[in-house]
Parts: structure tokens; sequence; C-alpha cells
């Protein structure tokens, strides 16, 4: 399907694995998690238990590291029965420090393509996660530069997205959003009547996941970020 996008005047960027590595830390900690509590159960109950924890914490604490790390205390407590030894919840927390303190790296072609693309559109940042993480993370990118404005959300459903352009006062007609999940960057952006580009990361977080029967054609998918000039920078 042949999209147009030449009435398009605002380009959103998604930030974690759009922009740079993200999820590939998390699943990591979910590894050396695993390792810490390999006594009290399989590591594949482990990664289920854990999942479930982030689930039912996620209204509470919301997207990001430190709530990662507090569902990675609970479930510690829980999978060993309150027996979990203080050194281990140490190290625990310690994995979550290290994931916020851990050098930010930009995925290929990033910067290239916001150095060519900043001068003939207006670019924002619209991201999840924990605002002093995702501030700091923007600082240590040496993008910031690039954008316009940087928004980070509580959650990227339908609702959130149109108050932000109403906000922002961009019409819907004239918003493109570029990121690396279905479920967040373009199902909701596409139900509003904007346009969006879905730029698959390898891994994905399995909140993120969308059913095969929920997905839609009408989008248009790239294999590598450098590939959008193709389409926008004429």
């Amino acid at each position: 399907m042949e999209i147009d996008y030449s009435n398009i005047k605002v380009i959103g960027f998604d930030a974690d694995d759009t922009l740079w590595v993200n999820e590939t830390y998390f699943r990591e900690a979910e590894e050396k998690f695993a390792d810490l509590l390999e006594n009290y159960e399989t590591k594949n109950k482990i990664d289920q238990e854990l999942f479930k924890m982030e689930m039912k914490n996620l209204e509470l604490y919301g997207y990001g590291i430190k709530g990662f790390m507090l569902s990675m205390v609970e479930s510690a407590m829980d999978i060993s029965n309150n027996k979990v030894s203080k050194a281990t919840i140490w190290e625990i927390l310690n994995l979550g420090k290290k994931m916020i303190s851990h050098p930010v790296e930009l995925l290929d072609g990033v910067e290239e393509v916001l150095q060519k693309l900043s001068g003939k559109y207006r670019l924002i940042v619209l991201t999840k996660g924990d605002l002093l993480d995702q501030e700091r993370k923007l600082e240590r990118s040496g993008l910031s530069k690039y954008f316009h404005h940087v928004e980070v959300l509580s959650d990227k459903k339908e609702e959130n997205y149109k108050n932000l352009l109403d906000h922002l006062e961009i019409k819907v007609e004239e918003f493109l959003m570029i990121g690396n999940s279905l479920k967040s960057d373009v199902l909701p952006i596409v139900n509003i009547g904007a346009k969006a580009v879905h730029i698959p990361f390898h891994t994905t977080w399995k909140h993120e996941e969308v059913p095969v029967a929920e997905q839609t054609n009408n989008h248009l998918t790239l294999s590598a970020i450098l590939d959008i000039l193709k389409y926008l920078n004429n």
C-alpha cells in the first residue's frame, strides 16, 4: 500500500529501542535475576513470575527501570517465600542501578536521520518510562539538539496521543509517529487518523506484543531507521 507523506510537518520518535538500545538490558537483567534465585525455582518459572509481578504493579509504578527494580525485589520475596537474603536483595537493586547508569547506545543511523530531517520537519520525542531516567538518557545521547519537544507519557493509548497533539497544536493529518512497538507507537496512532512507521527491534517485551489478528497493514514497516529517508527526505 502506497502511503503519502507529503503533508507531514511533525514527526514523533519513540525513544527506547527506536533511538537507542533499551530492551536488551532488561533481558540481561532478567537473566541475572533468575541466576540469583536459581535455588528456589526454575529459570522459566522465575521469568513467568517476574512478568506477572510487573503487570500487577504497572498501574502503581508505571513503566521504567525503577518499577522493574521494585517488581524484582517483590518477586524475589514471593518466589523464596521471604527467605531471600539481604545480600541478594542488594544485588537485585544493583542490577537496576547498573541499568540506570548504563551508557546510551544509539541505534545505527539514528543521528544521520535526525540531522537530515530536522531542517525540514518539527521533530519531537514521545516516549514512556520514568521521567528522570528518560531525560537523563536523552541528555547522554547527545540528540536533544534535534528535538523541539520531549514528552514522557504515562502510557501510549489513543487518548494520550489525542490530548498531546491537541496540547501541542499539531494537526492529526500532519503528524507521523516512528517507533518499534506496534502496540504503543503504531496502532493507536493509525486509529486516531495519523500516520505511523514501524521499525521492529530484535527484542520485544512480552507486554508490547500484538496478536497477528490485531495487526494491520495501513502503516509502513522498515528494517532500519535510515530507510525512512527514502520516503521523507525528498
